[in-house]
């Protein structure tokens, strides 16, 4: 007979792995597909592929995220998550490749009643039917409370075997994680920074203000501080050494003035939009207040990219002279 094979999402959590677990002891050969975008990555899906034996997929999928992300259907939960459509998204996403791979059906970790957005038995429903394909979604941490699928009543898995967690508790899943010898996985908590708040900010006044925000714009958000200039131009300077590096992996010369200070130490800034001299010189003092330069004294900075170079002498702007313009 033909082996049944089954695809889940893998977060590479905790719930993840019991999920695969529990099928793969019914014989189902089990395989894991992780999503990446600006806001979310596969490396937690990676070690626990490795530690556990699962083949996975790792596929990114920003440019169909962002238009989802622009404008919910379900809506947004208290920052920019928009988790039913996400979750709808990538089902979708793992159904494409469940026909492409030869894969029976579809599953994942999700608990009933363990988010209040995104797993209440109302929210799978959505998520369901929103991603084309009802029936063959399996949640098997909490079948045994939810409505029969058509891969129990086909045969393809024992329903008997498939659990009835619910709610928020972590207890049932910690005990079975104990009794199949799992134990490094991550916190629940995070993975997403959709739900931070702070970068909710950040993300909302950037689809505010550009249509056309694509994944190279969403990466610089999660570095640096930002500012919002006018409405098509924003600033971002480092805060640390560290976060300097991790901004310049992003520097476009076509897109951004790139901002370094000459004179004394400090931030690598990008200037994002097309700014005259007036805001240059603007930019260029906001960088300079984060010098050790005092206020009375010029501090030179270099500007390259968007095809100019230049170098401005400019005084200090301080954090209080500017707190209105950070985002």
């Amino acid at each position: 007979m033909k082996k049944v094979r089954a695809l889940g999402l893998s977060s590479g959590g905790l719930d993840s792995i019991l999920a695969a677990l529990i099928l793969r002891q019914q014989g189902i050969d089990v395989s894991w597909v992780a999503f990446e975008t600006p806001f979310f990555d596969a490396a937690h899906a990676v070690k626990a592929a490795k530690s556990h034996g699962i083949p996975l997929y790792v596929r990114d999928i920003t440019e169909r995220y962002l238009p989802m992300l622009k404008d919910p259907d379900g809506g947004y939960g208290k920052a920019m998550n928009p988790c039913k459509d996400c979750h709808s998204l990538m089902f979708r996403e793992a159904g494409g490749m469940m026909a492409e791979e030869g894969f029976d059906f579809l599953f994942s970790g999700e608990v009933s009643g363990q988010r209040p957005m995104s797993q209440t038995p109302s929210a799978l429903r959505y998520v369901e039917k929103k991603s084309g394909y009802e029936g063959v979604i399996l949640r098997p941490l909490s079948a045994l409370n939810l409505p029969e699928t058509t891969v129990e009543k086909e045969g393809l898995v024992d329903r008997k075997g498939l659990l009835g967690f619910q709610g928020r508790g972590r207890k049932p899943q910690l005990a079975l994680a104990k009794e199949l010898g799992v134990k490094d996985f991550p916190a629940p908590a995070g993975g997403c920074l959709l739900t931070d708040q702070v970068f909710g900010r950040r993300l909302k006044d950037l689809l505010d203000h550009k249509a056309d925000a694509d994944g190279l714009d969403c990466h610089l958000l999660k570095g640096g501080r930002h500012f919002r200039l006018s409405p098509e131009i924003r600033l971002v300077v480092g805060r640390t050494a560290a976060d300097n590096e991790f901004l310049q992996g992003f520097f476009d010369p076509d897109r951004h003035c790139r901002i370094r200070t000459v004179n004394f130490p400090g931030p690598l800034a990008f200037l994002c939009g097309p700014a005259d001299r007036g805001m240059r010189l603007l930019a260029a003092g906001i960088v300079a207040g984060y010098t050790r330069a005092l206020d009375a004294v010029p501090v030179t900075l270099h500007m390259d990219g968007r095809g100019e170079k230049e170098n401005l002498d400019v005084l200090p702007l301080r954090s209080t002279e500017v707190r209105g313009l950070m985002i």
